[in-house]
């Protein structure tokens, strides 16, 4: 009698099933740590991102400051940097009456708006703030463009 070796056929399928459930284990993996990688990367564009819009509404702030300590059309456009990471540029332009334009030697045409009816003045402010390529980590430019109106 003869007898059949069963063993070695079922040892050859259960090699061919780890090396599939290897390979499947692997892709998933690479899938996960891929996800992984664009997300953490998102997450840090995403506060570069929000962390601008914060500083552009900071700034309104700042420059209005700067417009107070100073006789009106003094401050017209600058750059500076927040935080070692974003560029700010800003520029203003005035929109007061002729006989305040004409009280001040530092009104041009080019930073004024005249309008007929008298009042204290506005400010039509543009702010740019981008984030330094060199300076951040990412790979995408994040810039953000704020324009506001101010009461002077």
């Amino acid at each position: 009698m003869q007898r059949k070796n069963t063993i070695l056929k079922r040892g050859g399928f259960a090699l061919i099933a780890a090396i599939g459930f290897i390979v499947v284990i692997a892709t998933i993996m690479t899938l996960a740590l891929a996800n992984t990688a664009r997300t953490s990367k998102q997450t840090v564009d995403l506060y570069l991102y929000e962390q601008a819009q914060v500083y552009a509404k900071s700034a309104v702030e700042l420059i209005l400051l700067e417009i107070s300590k100073n006789e009106i059309c003094s401050v017209t456009q600058e750059s500076f940097i927040l935080d070692e990471i974003y560029d700010v540029n800003y520029s203003v332009v005035y929109i007061i009456d002729e006989a305040t334009k004409n009280s001040h030697a530092s009104c041009g045409d080019d930073n004024t708006i005249v309008v007929q009816t008298p009042q204290n003045g506005s400010a039509r402010i543009d702010i740019a703030i981008a984030v330094a390529q060199d300076k951040a980590t990412n790979t995408e430019p994040i810039r953000v463009f704020r324009r506001t109106i101010q009461k002077l």
